[in-house]
């Protein structure tokens, strides 16, 4: 721990504040301060995260005449490795801003998973739509207590089930099947009540478990079945929108309040832009994956309501649970209303 902690100090004393150690801006420099932001993520250098990340940083760098600078570091490089101690860092200032999945940052408070209650939104649209006007503030006011702003919020995907046993379009063909999830609780518990077989295994792990026929199948979004290689190794994806996932970006609150203000509101700005640059980017390229498995000889189906509404009164008890455990006022901001869910989907 010490070792990094030293790795992010030295990183952290090229940033130039002009409430601290700054530099004055001169008549012939912009209207931005000079300063050097620092941000951390834990996915790899291609993800949606990093690539927001990314594109943040050079929407900050333009409008800011490159006065205001964003050093990105994906792999939780200046932690090791270690994502636990990277939120740390966040949460303690160590770090200027980051970009973390939900189910991460529910490390510091479980209701930030809530919207990972499956079976809770139907499409991008309609989960935008609900994060963008009362998601988001539920998400800022919980992370307030941890020491971070909320900044915003992009997709890192609607999880579909793929298998190389059958196609899957009722619940009977779930049956038995061995499907390779993430270690959390809900993965397990969801596929477990429809008589599935859920197994927990790392992303390295999940190639050599399809080849060798340990497992039969796998849930997560087309994005990440591209970029892992996964469709030239299974034969059948079933398009169901189980489960959201969506990553946070977040900014230090101590670090955060030093910067001046013209500063904070190119940050909060820029970074919502580049969410809603990143959104619109998946959904695009989810279409157009969906497209390239299918030539390649992927066949696709999409599960029917009547069918989606009996596996969802299947794991009415999980939601129940979920609801429970997350509370009203985050269900109340998702919109998730297991009454009139149930109503609407059952009709």
């Amino acid at each position: 721990m010490r070792k990094w902690l030293g790795l992010i100090s030295a990183l952290l004393s090229l940033t130039i504040l002009l409430s601290g150690c700054g530099e004055r801006r001169t008549a012939h420099s912009s209207d931005y301060q000079k300063v050097r932001l620092v941000m951390t993520a834990n996915g790899t250098k291609n993800g949606i995260e990093s690539l927001t990340a990314k594109r943040f940083a050079q929407l900050v760098a333009e409008a800011s005449g490159g006065n205001v600078q964003i050093e990105f570091y994906p792999n939780d490089e200046l932690t090791g490795g270690n994502t636990n101690e990277a939120v740390k860092a966040l949460t303690e200032g160590a770090v200027d801003l980051g970009a973390y999945v939900s189910g991460t940052l529910s490390l510091l408070d479980p209701r930030l998973e809530v919207a990972s209650i499956p079976l809770s939104f139907s499409s991008y649209q309609e989960v935008r739509k609900i994060i963008d006007e009362t998601g988001g503030k539920f998400y800022s006011k919980v992370l307030t207590d941890y020491g971070l702003v909320y900044l915003g919020s992009t997709h890192n995907g609607m999880r579909q089930l793929a298998n190389n046993h059958i196609p899957i379009k009722t619940l009977n063909d779930l049956q038995g099947l061995r499907i390779r999830v993430l270690g959390g609780e809900v993965y397990r518990l969801f596929f477990s009540a429809l008589g599935a077989k859920p197994i927990p295994l790392g992303w390295s792990e999940l190639n050599i478990a399809i080849r060798q026929k340990y497992i039969d199948g796998q849930e997560n979004g087309f994005f990440l079945m591209r970029s892992g290689h996964l469709n030239e190794i299974q034969r059948y994806i079933t398009v169901w929108n189980y489960l959201y996932e969506n990553y946070l970006f977040v900014a230090s609150r101590k670090n955060f309040e030093k910067l001046e203000p013209k500063t904070q509101e190119l940050i909060r700005e820029k970074i919502l832009e580049a969410c809603e640059w990143s959104r619109d980017y998946l959904e695009a390229e989810e279409k157009k994956i969906r497209v390239e498995f299918a030539e390649e000889g992927v066949e696709i189906v999409e599960l029917s309501p009547e069918e989606l509404a009996r596996i969802k009164l299947k794991v009415h008890p999980l939601r129940e649970k979920l609801m429970e455990k997350y509370g009203e006022e985050a269900c109340k901001a998702f919109r998730i209303n297991e009454e009139k869910t149930y109503q609407e989907n059952i009709r």
